[in-house]
């Protein structure tokens, strides 16, 4: 029971630190968040599984995180509110020309990303592009201008 306890007080921070690391732009982590979820994740395995090195542990404990982790699933579907924890909403961090600076400095997007972003949909210029949002899984859509 001891392990299942664990596991799930891991599964739980590990989901935390991923939210706090924040969305990334072009929906990518860069490889010291890897390292760091990967690492962070071995940790929470060898506190699960303490001195027991046993099968029977291991499989409990990863048993246990899949199962956690399809009942997150299950209530973000039935919760928008939660899902919006966990997930976040799309963030407005361009609208017509206008940076919207307090949105960029919350995702930790600069302008820099976001004009990558337009030049890999074709965009070369700020007055082509109407919108710029960083979607809940880090990408950054390019809604370009009617003109």
């Amino acid at each position: 029971m001891r392990t299942i306890i664990y596991a799930i007080a891991g599964y739980l921070f590990l989901l935390l630190t991923v939210r706090v690391l924040a969305r990334r732009p072009g929906g990518q982590m860069t490889p010291f968040e890897y390292v760091l979820v990967f690492l962070i994740g071995g940790v929470i395995i060898l506190a699960t599984v303490g001195n027991d090195r046993s099968e029977t542990n291991s499989v409990c404990a990863v048993i246990t995180v899949g199962m956690l982790h399809r009942l997150i699933a299950w209530l973000k579907f039935r919760s928008s509110r939660l899902e919006a924890i966990l997930d976040g909403r799309p963030v407005v961090i361009l609208k017509d020309g206008q940076w919207q600076m307090d949105a960029m400095k919350g995702v930790r997007v600069q302008d820099t990303d976001v004009m990558a972003a337009a030049r890999a949909k074709g965009y070369s210029t700020l007055d082509q592009i109407r919108y710029a949002i960083v979607e809940r899984n880090g990408g950054i859509s390019i809604i370009g201008s009617e003109k």
